[in-house]
């Protein structure tokens, strides 16, 4: 008995410390929520790793295609339906740097909207 409460503490130590192990030392980075109706010209600032998640509205989130001017500076993810769950588009901060992103939709008539992504460190 006496031996079982210092190996119970060293245990419950070492899981500690294995759990501790496993949590990343970066920080999360929320992403920033547009509506895809407020980013006509507009400027959207994100930081490197940072996701600007674009919400569509009633237009389905896959009938639009994204094209960004710099691709070293951000890129686009077109929006899709998976396994029941809906995801937006969006356009995630790769590098320092402004760069212009032209959102098209695939159904007629809906005018393409561009806006410029500015990305820090």
């Amino acid at each position: 008995m006496i031996l079982a409460r210092p190996a119970a503490g060293l245990l419950v130590v070492a899981c500690l410390a294995a759990l501790t192990a496993c949590a990343s030392s970066d920080p999360v980075v929320a992403p920033v929520v547009r509506d895809v109706g407020d980013l006509q010209g507009a400027t959207v600032e994100l930081q490197v790793g940072q996701v600007l998640d674009i919400d569509t509205g009633d237009l389905a989130p896959s009938s639009y295609s994204g094209v960004v001017e710099d691709p070293a500076i951000a890129s686009f993810t077109p929006g899709r339906e998976e396994g029941g769950t809906t995801y937006n588009p969006g356009v995630e901060g790769l590098a320092a740097g402004t760069t212009t992103v032209v959102l098209s939709n695939e159904d007629g008539g809906i005018q393409d909207v561009t806006f410029t992504v500015e990305v820090s460190d």
